[in-house]
């Protein structure tokens, strides 16, 4: 399933994370932290495999797992710039987040 996602970058920030996606393919993302707060460290990269349903037009949710066994599923609400985030940490520490999502200037 292409959608328009694919081959874009784009800025989220949800306060205590902030952090660059790269959506690679259908099925493949790569995230780069640009500021961690306490969940992660500052420059971590990581790809990972994605699944990615369309809710509706320029909305989606996006789910993965880190090789570090976390879990995140995102909606994105690409029409408004609204991203909610639920994390759960290796830890089992879960967190839910609010913030914005933008597509990276070139």
């Amino acid at each position: 399933m292409k959608n328009k996602l694919i081959g874009n970058r784009f800025i989220m920030d949800v306060g205590v994370l902030k952090t660059e996606l790269y959506f690679e393919t259908d099925e493949s993302m790569v995230f780069t932290v640009i500021e961690g707060g306490s969940l992660t460290k500052k420059g971590h990269t990581e790809k990972v495999e994605t699944t990615i349903a369309e809710i509706r037009p320029d909305v989606y949710m996006v789910a993965w797992k880190e090789n570090s066994g976390a879990t995140v599923t995102h909606v994105e609400d690409h029409e408004n710039g609204i991203i909610y985030s639920n994390a759960t940490l290796p830890d089992g520490s879960f967190y839910t987040m609010k913030g914005t999502i933008h597509p990276l200037s070139n």
